[in-house]
């Protein structure tokens, strides 16, 4: 039997007066798939990573990853890029490759060393003398460079220029495993769309949608983003 990669059953996340960031969410993602979560500001799409990735507890309902349950053995599996930049400003880019090498079993230092040669990326350079975009760049490259069932990425392109982003998104897409799943959250969606296999909306912390990218262009005949800009219309 084949077991979803991601599954989450009637999760809910209630962070207190009244503020319900999922409710009843239920979703089962397949292997090997980009997948792009999508929904407008305070849909749920950063509550729902915090989640799979560990850092949040369910309020009810049940998350698996692999088939197991939140925990010590799914976090092995998942390679997490938060939304907002965590390493001490005055580590040095070979530092931080130091750091997820002596902290990942599974991390390949020598592809991310090529990939931040890509990028122009100076390994000797302290972390606070980097832009944003550029400090974005070393993060997105240290998480592509496990090698992980399942990649949970919080706007990996949001602070990167248009040309950048076209390399990180081949980026992406070129350097996970085939049999794993890289879930993006985003609201550059008509950045994103072209490697995305299958996608979700989500808004209010429910499901208003899932389906598959080519579902959409063939039987509707229109893009992810023009069908985004139709169902959120304000």
């Amino acid at each position: 039997m084949n077991l979803p990669i991601l599954e989450c059953r009637n999760l809910c996340k209630n962070y207190g007066q009244g503020d319900l960031a999922l409710n009843n969410f239920s979703i089962a993602l397949p292997k090997g798939k980009v997948i792009g979560l999508l929904g407008p500001n305070g849909s749920g799409k950063t509550t729902l990573i915090k989640l799979t990735a560990g850092l949040l507890t369910p309020t009810s309902g049940e998350l698996f990853v692999g088939g197991m349950p939140i925990g010590i053995e799914t976090k092995r599996i998942v390679s997490y890029l938060p939304e907002r930049t965590y390493f001490d400003p005055g580590m040095r880019v070979e530092e931080t490759i130091q750091y997820f090498e002596d902290f990942y079993e599974d991390f390949n230092t020598d592809k991310a060393r090529a990939m931040l040669a890509d990028l122009g990326v100076p390994t000797n350079k302290k972390m606070k003398a980097l832009s944003k975009g550029t400090k974005e760049k070393v993060q997105l490259v240290l998480v592509m460079s496990r090698e992980a069932q399942l990649y949970l990425l919080d706007e990996p392109i949001g602070g990167v220029d248009p040309a950048t982003r076209d390399y990180i998104l081949n980026t992406i897409v070129s350097n996970y495993n085939q049999e794993s799943t890289v879930l993006i959250s985003t609201h550059l969606i008509a950045d994103v769309e072209k490697v995305l296999d299958e996608f979700m909306f989500i808004h209010n912390g429910a499901l208003v949608m899932y389906n598959s990218a080519d579902n959409v262009r063939e039987e509707l005949g229109k893009g992810i983003d023009e069908l985004f800009r139709e169902v959120f219309k304000c």
